[in-house]
């Protein structure tokens, strides 16, 4: 069941996690919105509320512990609790190692990596006390499969694979009923490619994109999908593309 889950969306301000919050409020879902454009979350959160839904927002770098925990105690104060995070910031900054833009390896990582582990810390004190809880994370087919261009990014998502995998098996061995999803996404017309400052590498992604992307609605549907499975029930990978997309 979605209806008056009280759910939180990182990366909130635009692609997935814009289409994830709008699909979640409109089958009744509470949404809590973070990321860091502040004018974005206001105008999403309003056209919620003008749709008959519930949204608040709330600034989130989401590098910051400090941020990520008042993103979580913004929901229990509004809401009164909390059913689920959505670990949807991330940044795609692709490059040959050989051109070492060694500044977008740390951010990548900063954000990717470290973005996903603030969340959980912020939100999983809760699902642990309550015994119950859904961690969903966009990952991406670089998370599955290597490719040049993709070393640190790939490596990041590579990350929550194994991250989000032994989140479910600790879950399960401790009996805290925490639900998993990883979502591992090929190419979705978001303002991903927008981070990417090697001109030769962000040609190559844009054509690929060009040709087979499609709506980040379709990847907040497999995120609601997941949230409306029955509570004894984790899907904890969903490798989701263009059908016309040979990844």
């Amino acid at each position: 069941m979605i209806e008056d889950k009280v759910v939180i969306i990182t990366g909130a301000s635009s692609g997935i996690g814009e289409a994830t919050a709008k699909l979640l409020a409109s089958k009744g879902a509470h949404v809590v919105l973070g990321a860091r454009r502040e004018d974005k979350l206001k105008r999403i959160a309003d056209e919620i509320e003008q749709d008959g839904g519930r949204a608040v927002w709330q600034a989130l770098d989401v590098t910051q512990q400090s941020a990520n925990d008042n993103v979580v105690e913004l929901a229990r104060s509004t809401f009164g609790r909390v059913d689920a995070i959505f670990l949807n910031a991330g940044l795609m900054p692709n490059s040959p190692l050989s051109a070492l833009k060694t500044d977008d390896w740390h951010r990548m990582v900063d954000v990717n990596v470290k973005g996903v582990l603030n969340g959980v810390a912020a939100v999983l004190p809760i699902f642990v006390k309550q015994k119950s809880g859904h961690v969903i994370a966009t990952s991406s087919v670089a998370g599955l499969k290597a490719y040049p261009g993709g070393a640190v990014y790939g490596g990041t998502k590579w990350f929550l694979r194994d991250f989000m995998e032994v989140l479910r098996m600790e879950s399960a061995m401790e009996g805290t009923n925490i639900r998993t999803a990883t979502i591992y996404p090929a190419a979705v017309n978001t303002e991903l490619l927008a981070t990417i400052s090697q001109k030769e590498t962000l040609s190559q992604m844009q054509g690929i994109y060009d040709m087979y992307g499609i709506s980040p609605d379709r990847i907040a549907s497999v995120v609601a999908f997941a949230i409306d499975q029955p509570e004894d029930t984790t899907i904890n990978e969903f490798t989701v593309g263009p059908a016309s997309q040979p990844w």
